[in-house]
């Protein structure tokens, strides 16, 4: 597993507190695992509770009609990168 960064660590504290991933420690979330399906488990519901809470805390919207989604939802580095990249708070 990669180290996080503290950027991806604060994502991923942000990610576990949105979701009520009870059972996560956001520390122990490898930040090249993909968040869907086998890795992390997430669902589409989820992407949108997400995309709601980094909105209110970066500043920016995650829209779900962006065709690069996918690749920005891949992993928590690929999503930190994307936050880090356009937040405004």
């Amino acid at each position: 597993m990669s180290q996080q960064t503290e950027a991806e660590r604060e994502l991923a504290e942000l990610l576990v507190e949105s979701l009520n991933l009870e059972d996560v420690d956001p520390a122990a979330i490898d930040p090249e695992a993909a968040l869907f399906n086998d890795g992390l488990g997430l669902d589409s519901i989820d992407a949108l509770e997400l995309a709601l809470a980094i909105g209110k805390r970066y500043g920016f919207q995650l829209r779900s009609d962006n065709d690069d989604n996918r690749r920005i939802f891949a992993s928590l580095r690929a999503l930190s990168a994307h936050v880090q990249a356009n937040r405004t708070n």
